[in-house]
């Protein structure tokens, strides 16, 4: 039993008053009770203030602190991570659901492990949290690049490390913080990729939240494709973000152990730039595709080959998913 160890729970709200008495609730109620809620809203204008004050007198576990003006979560979420006192800290959103022992079986992983940052998979659930798919890893195939890669090629590209599972350890983050400006890559993201070159990355394979969709989700589980229904703007959307993810590499590269990535992160960046407006096929700096995209799973690659490289084979393959996919609806 490990309850002599007390946990930092780094809770950032913004106008959450639908869920968040919801999840409140399921962390006071973990099998594991050594925590502290530590709280940072964000100028909410809804009754989430009144929320926290009435929990704040409830449970002393619960420290709230009001910004003076409104951070963005990405921001909110650093400001909390300097208020880390303990050894451990875990991540959480505001309008999931904990499972009743998500601290308890994280925190025996990551000693167990000897891991510095434990993630897990997540059950993802409606707003009213009726099951969606039992499995957030398998569901947008994470899991076969966390089978595959240990190391910074688990996050390199895309990632695969969902920020309101973590737990991790304070001695950290300071290599990581403060966390850059403009980021295309949220929090968890460059946490988890400046941990992955210096420390152990760990993977709990069950489900320790419900994750909730409800529409308004600062992330969700479907991405750009839920909104994008033309190729050449999923694909220039795409090249841009990539273009913008290792931009920030680049700008931040005294964070990086490894330089070789900053190296490849200089070569991406002129591959992207050369085929952002080939329209037909492109096969100048193929070499550099293959560097980058063999740390991705054999379709994929393949798919993002297509799509970048052979965009006119890619355009009638994402043509025809949708057709197929209209004619089901």
């Amino acid at each position: 039993m490990n309850d002599d160890i007390q946990i930092d729970i780094l809770l950032a709200t913004y106008n959450g008053e639908k869920y968040l008495k919801c999840q409140l609730d399921s962390i006071l109620n973990q099998t594991h009770k050594n925590i502290r809620i530590l709280i940072n809203d964000d100028c909410s204008t809804d009754g989430t203030k009144g929320i926290l004050e009435e929990y704040e007198k409830k449970d002393k576990r619960i420290i709230v602190n009001y910004n003076e003006k409104n951070l963005g979560y990405i921001k909110n979420f650093e400001n909390l991570l300097k208020r880390v006192e303990n050894k451990f800290f875990m991540l959480s959103d505001q309008d999931d659901f904990w499972m009743e022992n998500k601290v308890e079986i994280s925190l025996e992983k990551l000693l167990k492990d000897n891991a510095d940052l434990v993630f897990t998979d997540l059950e993802v659930v409606d707003e009213n949290l009726n099951q969606i798919t039992p499995s957030l890893v398998k569901f947008m195939k994470m899991n076969k690049n966390i089978q595959k890669h240990k190391d910074y090629k688990l996050v390199f590209l895309r990632n695969c490390v969902t920020g309101c599972t973590i737990i991790s350890k304070k001695e950290l983050i300071n290599k990581y913080i403060p966390i850059p400006e403009k980021n295309p890559m949220v929090h968890d993201w460059w946490m988890a990729l400046i941990i992955s070159q210096i420390g152990k990355l760990s993977f709990l394979d069950k489900p320790t939240i419900k994750y909730r969709q409800h529409g308004k989700n600062e992330l969700g589980i479907y991405g750009m494709k839920n909104y994008i229904q033309d190729f050449d703007e999923y694909r220039k959307k795409y090249i841009d973000l990539k273009l913008a993810q290792f931009d920030i590499y680049i700008k931040n590269q005294k964070s990086f152990e490894n330089k070789e990535l900053i190296k490849l992160s200089k070569s991406a960046v002129n591959y992207l730039n050369n085929i952002k407006n080939k329209r037909y096929f492109n096969f100048k700096y193929y070499k550099i595709f293959f560097d980058l995209y063999n740390m991705e799973y054999l379709s994929m690659r393949l798919k993002t080959f297509l799509m970048l490289n052979l965009p006119i084979v890619g355009r009638l393959m994402f043509n025809l998913r949708s057709i197929i996919y209209k004619f089901k609806r």
